[in-house]
This record gives structure tokens, sequence and C-alpha cells, in this order.
């Protein structure tokens, strides 16, 4: 299948790039109208883009039916401050609750039964229940398009992060595991990111990695190590030393128990099974 975005409708496209891009984290976002009035809305076109200055920017986007603002739009735009309040699985349903298209009178904290906390640095209301709360000037709102679907990027500049301690780990880090993060998906799903769902991968960047085009072709060849066996494999700085027999003795089991151990990110012990 091929899609131009010029020859397919707005739903299509929209739905094209949201089942493609994921998962997206969630921007729990609460702002305020020049009068006081609060607002709460959940945007998953949401991401950190710097840490100096600590850079976050979300995008509440035109309707596509009516091709109107949301909301926190027109509230950033009066009081150019927010609170990124950020989702985890105990509060998902009442986020989802709270993404309801409410007129501006409705305050999204009661219908969905969140607490509203005051923050320290800026005028809107912190989420009580959420795990992490950044409070936020506004620094710009950059407007994408004139037609129904166009994103308006808010680009906000943290200046306090309030983290819950239940979520810490022994070294005063956030556990991954503990914050039991979700991120959205195409059409109603999410994804919760944790427990079997989390996996770790060594960022290359720590070492300079020999690469899958270094390996000897009868793994690169292989045609039962995958392309994340062999990435994991090529993630070594040293080829390890190969004896002649080592792809011709019992090369199809070697490669399978090696298959195993890469599964548990074992990779030296993978590379003693391969060339043993």
């Amino acid at each position: 299948m091929k899609i131009n975005p010029k020859d397919v409708s707005l739903g299509k496209l929209h739905n094209t790039l949201l089942g493609s891009v994921g998962p997206r984290p969630i921007a729990f976002a609460s702002t305020i109208d020049k009068d006081g009035n609060r607002n709460l809305s959940p945007f998953s076109f949401f991401n950190v883009f710097s840490a100096n200055p600590p850079i976050a920017i979300f995008s509440p986007a035109k309707s596509g039916r009516t091709n109107t603002q949301k909301d926190t739009y027109h509230n950033v735009k009066e009081v150019a401050e927010c609170v990124i309040n950020i989702v985890n699985y105990p509060i998902v349903q009442q986020m989802s609750l709270s993404s309801t298209a409410y007129g501006p009178e409705v305050d999204e904290f009661v219908k969905a039964g969140l607490t509203p906390i005051e923050s320290e640095m800026v005028r809107p209301f912190r989420v009580k229940e959420s795990p992490v709360q950044m409070e936020c000037i506004v620094k710009e709102v950059l407007e994408l398009g004139n037609e129904g679907g166009a994103g308006n990027l808010v680009i906000c500049e943290v200046k306090l992060i309030h983290i819950d301690d239940a979520i810490l780990n022994e070294e005063g880090m956030i556990d991954q595991n503990k914050i039991d993060l979700v991120g959205r998906m195409g059409g109603d799903y999410y994804l919760r990111a944790s427990g079997d769902a989390l996996f770790e991968v060594p960022k290359p960047i720590r070492q300079k990695g020999i690469g899958v085009d270094a390996l000897p072709e009868a793994i690169k060849n292989s045609t039962i190590l995958s392309g994340n066996d062999l990435g994991m494999l090529g993630n070594v700085e040293v080829l390890p030393e190969i004896s002649t027999s080592s792809f011709s003795d019992k090369w199809e089991a070697k490669q399978k128990a090696a298959q195993l151990l890469l599964k548990d990110a074992k990779i030296e012990e993978a590379w003693k099974v391969l060339v043993g």
C-alpha cells in the first residue's frame, strides 16, 4: 500500500499516522483561562526535546470535523502557563474520560474525579494522582496550519518537576516498573509499559560496536538468527576468536542455543556458544 496524504481523507491519514507512530507518551495538560477556569486534557502528540533548557512540546490539534481550536489552545494563549502531568496506568481511565469534548465552563478535574493541587511557580493546577508533574511556562505556540487536523505546537519550558517518592529506586532515579507508564497507540489501543513489556537494550554510545557488517558470513547469513540477534552480536567491541570448526560442528544447534541466550541479553555467553 502507498498513501499520498493529498489523495486520502483526513480520517484515513490520521488513523494511518496514529497506527504507525507509537506508543506515544501522553501530556495530561492542565491550563486555566484568563478568568481562572480550570481545564484538563490529554494529548498524545507530545515529547521532551531538550534538557538544557528543559523543553517539552505537546500539540492540541484543530478539530477535523469543525475546524475549531481546543480549550487548551485558547487557554495557553490567554495564560502562557501549564502543568504537564504524566499519565500512568492507575489513572488511564480517568485521563480518557477527561478527553470528552466538554464545554469550556466544565472542570475536567471534577468530571474525571481527579484532585487539583496548587502549583508553586505557575497558576494552573497539578493532578495529585499523577506520578510526575511538570510546571511549565509556555514560550511559544506554533500554529502548523489553518485547516481541520492542523496541530499547534505548545512549546513549554519546564520550571519545576514534582515526583512521587513511591516511584523512585534506591538510587533516587525513576523506576520504570514502579512508574507504570502508559502509551497511546492507534484506535482505542494503549500500551502498559511495565512488567514483561519492558526490556533493556545497551546503548551503543557507551561503546563502539563492531557492527553487523563485521560478523562472520555464517552468522550474517543465518536463517535462524534474527535481525535483532545480529544487532546484539554486532554490539561488541572486539570479535571473539573463532576456531575453524566453529561453524561446522553442530552449527544449527549452536545458533538456537545462542538465540535463547540473546533473548536474556546474554551476549557474551551467546558468542561463546557460537564460536566454541
